[in-house]
């Protein structure tokens, strides 16, 4: 089937977008029915702002004694590093 764009209204802030031929063409291959609701600026925010934050903790390099953040609770009887000893010592 050949495709032509379509102009959509995003459900998410009312903007009108473009449903290309070749998106249209994309949804039909991969086997998607629905046509997208939100335009690509909203399907991005929404992709990111779904993601839980990482906990950050302070910490303090055991090679150069800068402070930095790690992903991890720091324990006393475990070194943590900053990220460039850390890719320093790899």
């Amino acid at each position: 089937m050949i495709h032509q764009d379509k102009t959509l209204v995003c459900k998410d802030c009312g903007e009108e977008f473009v449903f290309t031929a070749s998106e249209q063409d994309f949804f039909e291959e991969k086997g998607f029915t629905n046509e997208p609701q939100r335009c690509k600026a909203c399907r991005n925010a929404r992709k990111n702002n779904g993601k839980p934050q990482r906990e950050m903790f302070d910490a303090v390099c055991a090679s150069c004694g800068k402070a930095c953040k790690v992903p991890f609770q720091p324990r006393d009887d475990r070194p943590v590093y900053c990220s460039d000893c850390f890719s320093r010592n790899r």
